[in-house]
């Protein structure tokens, strides 16, 4: 069993920038994706980026452009380099492994909140 653990979340103001963390307990070397997943309360939990296991990134269209995902299997870590967010990228980021066959992982998440 391998847990996630997001971190780096926080308040930012419009236009600012973050970057998060998902550290693993355990080797994600044979995980064919990670990704950062949002949620907003009452909403559904939508993709925000991937990145397969060959670095083949994906992005949501709303974050294209202002997002970048990474993965650094050495560190059993993935991150997410949030620039010039918007009210609306205001959410709770989860962070989402995938383990052949059929395991997946999914972390507790991190705040991040944007002022105008």
């Amino acid at each position: 069993q391998v847990q996630l653990v997001e971190s780096g979340g926080g308040l930012v103001q419009t236009g600012g920038s973050l970057r998060l963390s998902c550290a693993a307990s355990g080797s994600i070397s044979n995980f064919n994706v990670m990704a950062w997943y949002r949620q907003v309360p009452g909403k559904q939990r939508d993709m925000v980026a991937s990145v397969t296991s060959g670095s083949i990134t994906h992005y949501a269209d709303s974050v294209k452009g202002r997002f970048t995902i990474s993965r650094e299997d050495a560190k059993n870590s993935i991150y997410l380099q949030m620039g010039s967010l918007q009210p609306e990228d205001t959410a709770v980021y989860i962070c989402y492994g995938f383990q052949p066959p059929y395991s997946a992982y999914w972390g507790q998440g991190t705040q991040v909140t944007v002022s105008s």
